[in-house]
């Protein structure tokens, strides 16, 4: 290591140090200097996408999978280009620093009528765009102070989980500094601990519920798997036996092996047996809440009782008390430490709902054209340990609902958000991450990205295919053909000629991008074929990318889509 660096190698030498060995973006005049010098830190790679907004996607998911990323454009119509993604970022909790190449600092004191601005000569018209979209917003004026503005805006990004945008002139991108900032500005990536009293006051109130429970349930949201408490639920569900429920945006956020688990709560649109054991419960012990409107069947939760705890991300609530500040990780590694000491009087006495078990319906393979009520089912026994499954806003984020997951399955679906094309990009996002931690260790296990995604939904970002076969990545990508946006038919207009698409022929895809790598077209339009393929050892391997064709009835919905639907054209039209 020389003496001095540039500001340049000095930014990505801390991506690195925070985990990051895929950087995604678009190269652009602003950004190209500083992108120089990418190559210089071993173990980092360039990916390089078609453009920005899958470049976001794909962060977005490479966070998901690796708990940090970094998204690199050029000022004005870069960054614009991928606001879209970013806003996704945020409002689902996906941690990610966004780089932006600017113009130089004299550029902008002389207020110069460059290229990519509104021809204002104003140079924050963008940063006040994206001010909105991050949780931390800087732009570096003064390199002296650049390695701890790069380090707080890190910190920031993976402490939150949310998005950070850093805007970096391009005639900094060569500024010296000393190469001992580098241990100097060591990132600090720990929580701060909770103010202890209040910690212990909350959890105390907590074991004195849990102690008086007769009917109690533990409902685990989005942000127990977002801020990393899932050991943490597992340990309070083994503690206390409490059978514990998921919500769409919580799948895959507790093992559905575990003999407490029992089945997916969402309000009206929950399976009946589920429904009345959750709203007829004297206690609701909630972990990393969500409730928008998909994730809550639009808002029909309908719990009696008023002992009610939440654990969040940056407070927790007991009953009507907030406690700011409390943050859930903290708050739940007490309440552990203390629950081994406490007698509960509940006891457990709840037969799994019958619901739990319906995927082994698909045990018999029923003949005839492929219908998604088997479909999903039969999904659950093509699935291993340690998967990745993305699926799309609409059909395949509902259908994935009746799947049972293996143990350690990764889900990715954009629910709050419900960015119609996030998942392809965010499946090849989420491979790359998975492709990282295999370059690493060679004994990390053998993970396959599965993706489901409408034919719709495909057309907005099918360049991520391209990504993925840049630098031979092999996710399974499932297109459900359904001639269109079945979701907006069956929320409103099912024969109106706006949720209808140009057809494409799918077999054809990986012909155009899939140059110089091993790939597989496949088609399935019955049941049988399904089964088949899924029992396929060779198909089970992830050793070429893939594009499955599923052949499906226009109108053919999971049920729970079709209620979601109802109730959304109703919420619509009030």
């Amino acid at each position: 290591m020389p003496e001095q660096i540039t500001l340049g190698r000095y930014l990505f030498e801390k991506i690195k140090e925070a985990g990051v060995h895929s950087i995604f973006g678009v190269p652009g005049d602003f950004n190209l200097a500083l992108l120089d010098h990418v190559k210089e830190v071993e173990g980092i790679r360039w990916v390089g996408n078609a453009n920005e907004l899958n470049a976001g996607y794909e962060a977005d998911g490479y966070s998901r999978v690796n708990g940090f990323a970094c998204l690199v454009t050029t000022f004005g119509v870069g960054e614009l280009s991928a606001v879209n993604a970013v806003a996704g970022a945020y409002a689902e909790h996906i941690p990610l620093i966004h780089v932006v190449g600017m113009p130089s600092i004299s550029a902008e004191k002389q207020k110069l009528l460059l290229h990519h601005t509104l021809g204002d000569s104003r140079f924050d018209d963008f940063t006040a765009m994206s001010q909105k979209i991050s949780i931390k917003l800087k732009v570096i004026t003064e390199f002296d102070d650049a390695p701890k503005v790069i380090n707080d805006l890190i910190e920031t990004a993976i402490l939150t989980k949310r998005p950070v945008y850093l805007g970096f002139p391009s005639n900094f991108s060569e500024a010296l500094i000393p190469a001992s900032d580098l241990t100097k500005y060591k990132l600090k990536l720990s929580l701060p601990p909770n103010n202890e009293e209040s910690e212990n006051e909350f959890v105390e109130n907590v074991i004195q519920l849990m102690e008086k429970a007769k009917n109690p349930v533990i409902l685990v949201d989005a942000c127990a798997s977002r801020h990393a408490v899932i050991e943490q639920v597992e340990e309070v569900a083994r503690l206390t036996k409490f059978p514990v429920f998921t919500t769409p945006m919580g799948k895959g956020s507790f093992n559905e092996d575990n003999s407490e688990y029992y089945g997916m709560y969402i309000g009206a649109l929950s399976a009946p047996d589920v429904k009345e054991i959750v709203e007829s419960t004297d206690c609701i012990i909630s972990i990393g809440g969500l409730l928008s409107d998909f994730n809550t069947g639009s808002f029909s939760y309908s719990y009696a009782t008023t002992n009610v705890v939440e654990f969040h991300s940056n407070y927790c609530k007991f009953k009507r008390a907030n406690y700011e500040d409390l943050q859930m990780k903290g708050a739940l590694d007490n309440l552990i430490s203390k629950l081994s000491k406490v007698s509960l009087s509940y006891q457990p006495k709840l037969s799994p709902p019958k619901s739990k078990y319906e995927y082994q319906t698909a045990k018999t393979c029923p003949e005839g054209p492929l219908i998604q009520e088997y479909m999903w089912k039969r999904v659950s026994y093509f699935l291993n340990e340690g998967d990745v499954v993305v699926t799309e806003t609409g059909t395949s984020s509902f259908g994935i609902l009746t799947t049972t997951f293996p143990k350690h399955v990764k889900a990715i679906s954009q629910v709050l958000w419900g960015s119609i094309g996030f998942s392809l990009p965010a499946a090849v996002g989420a491979n790359f991450a998975v492709d990282d931690f295999k370059k690493l260790n060679s004994s990390y296990p053998e993970r396959r990205v599965i993706l489901f995604i409408g034919d719709g939904s495909l057309q907005l970002t099918v360049q991520a295919i391209s990504d993925a076969c840049r630098w031979n990545i092999k996710p399974y990508i499932f297109i459900l053909n359904n001639k269109g946006y079945t979701i907006e038919k069956l929320i409103h207009g099912p024969h109106e000629s706006y949720n209808n698409i140009q057809p494409w022929k799918h077999d054809a895809i990986l012909n155009l991008f899939a140059d110089k790598v091993e790939y597989e077209n496949l088609k399935v339009s019955t049941n049988e074929e399904l089964d088949e393929l899924f029992k396929n050892e060779k198909f089970n391997v992830p050793d070429k990318i893939r594009v499955i064709e599923l052949m499906l009835d226009e109108f053919d919905a999971p049920s729970k889509l079709r209620l979601q639907a109802e109730l959304s054209d109703k919420i619509n039209s009030a």
